[in-house]
């Protein structure tokens, strides 16, 4: 243990796993304040912290399996000549499900749905909420892992850097979640990224591999432009 502790390269390999864990945990987090911002105030940041406590017990459970995802690699059956594994029907499912509910979202944002205040927070389940956000968390974990896996051998590390980047998360959702409520159009624009997001997993699930760098370049120069624009719109109007 001590041999480890002192080795630089597993300290290394700690702070860039972590880095990652915690921006591949970012459209988590998005998604978790969009899910959770439906219910009623009080039950707001519960939903929030259990999601994020899921996520993590989710990714933990998913170390300690490796053997089995490592088998979900085995094709199941194919397809136009496309071999389908276990883990290609996850993240196809998990893609359908993102676009669905992204869309969905999407809707009733448009169709006014702020107008109806508590009383269509009231409507919405905690229950179907949290199961919502348990769905979610098995797909973005499972990328999670599979990264984690690609970059350390060592199992500690692996579960060290979840439980910090879930700690990170637990502390900044909050913020996050006020600011996405706070400007719609950043609400919209993180539904947009969530389309895309799924996208890419159906891709992914299908064998057409769609480059990570080019997905977070979009979703980075898209983020730039929306807040030059409110920079924008919070000047006062000059006159003329």
């Amino acid at each position: 243990m001590i041999e480890i502790l002192s080795d630089p390269s597993v300290w290394l390999a700690l702070f860039t796993l972590t880095a990652l864990e915690i921006v591949l945990g970012i459209d988590n987090i998005i998604f978790i304040s969009i899910l959770s911002s439906r219910l009623p105030k009080t039950k707001q940041k519960s939903a929030r912290q259990i999601g994020l406590m899921l996520a993590m017990f989710t990714r933990i459970l998913l170390l300690f399996s490796l053997s089995l995802i490592m088998k979900l690699t085995a094709p199941v059956f194919t397809i136009l000549n496309h071999s389908i594994s276990g883990r290609d029907i996850i993240l196809i499912l998990g893609g359908l499900f993102l676009i669905a509910k992204s869309t969905t979202e999407i809707h009733h944002k448009l169709e006014g749905e702020s107008e109806l205040g508590e009383e269509s927070a009231k409507r919405v389940s905690f229950t179907k909420t949290i199961i919502q956000i348990m769905i979610l968390d098995i797909v973005f974990s499972l990328d999670s892992v599979i990264t984690a896996v690609g970059m350390t051998d060592q199992l500690g590390v692996m579960i060290t850097a979840v439980v910090l980047s879930v700690g990170f998360m637990l502390l900044s959702s909050g913020s996050i979640s006020d600011f996405v409520d706070r400007h719609p159009t950043i609400k919209i624009l993180a539904l947009s990224f969530l389309i895309l997001i799924g996208v890419a997993l159906l891709g992914e699930g299908l064998e057409l591999h769609i480059p990570k760098g080019y997905i977070y370049f979009a979703m980075c120069f898209s983020v730039m432009v929306e807040f030059l624009n409110m920079k924008l719109r919070s000047q006062p109007e000059k006159k003329h």
